[in-house]
């Protein structure tokens, strides 16, 4: 299966998931919208744990590609950007969906769960570049 087919597929998942999770929260009692500023465990959370899964994106990305750029950055991600993507890949996709399993309310009350689902995308896309970098690695030796 080729990159493109898999995140394809990845989006799609995600995408049908949120579709069917959609109209279960819309039934429920909404509570009032949080300010964009107010800062809450889960925002935090998942903000960190978005950021890791892009870290984990980029890395894997840079991997998967071979990288020739010259620099300590460019021949660290040649060495361990795959190993890289599939960890922090990992921990994204895991923090995420703590992150929204136990977020209270639905989009905007301020408990992360955008960011969460965010994270949980990222942490997908990471582990999928990475597996690929490892793959491609190993068909090369």
């Amino acid at each position: 299966m080729s990159t493109r087919s898999s995140l394809s597929v990845a989006a799609a998942v995600l995408i049908a998931a949120l579709a069917l999770a959609g109209p279960a929260t819309a039934a429920s009692a909404t509570p009032v919208a949080a300010d964009v500023l107010t800062l809450s465990v889960g925002r935090i959370g998942a903000s960190l744990s978005a950021l890791t899964g892009l870290i984990g994106s980029v890395c894997g990305g840079m991997a998967l590609t071979r990288t020739t750029g010259k620099g300590p950055v460019a021949a660290w991600a040649r060495r361990n950007g795959a190993l890289t993507a599939l960890v922090t890949g990992l921990i994204a996709a895991a923090v995420g969906g703590t992150v929204a399993a136990t977020a209270e309310g639905g989009l905007g009350t301020g408990n992360g769960l955008g960011g969460a689902y965010v994270a949980v995308l990222l942490g997908l896309i990471a582990v999928t570049l990475g597996w690929l970098a490892r793959i491609r690695s190993h068909q090369i030796r």
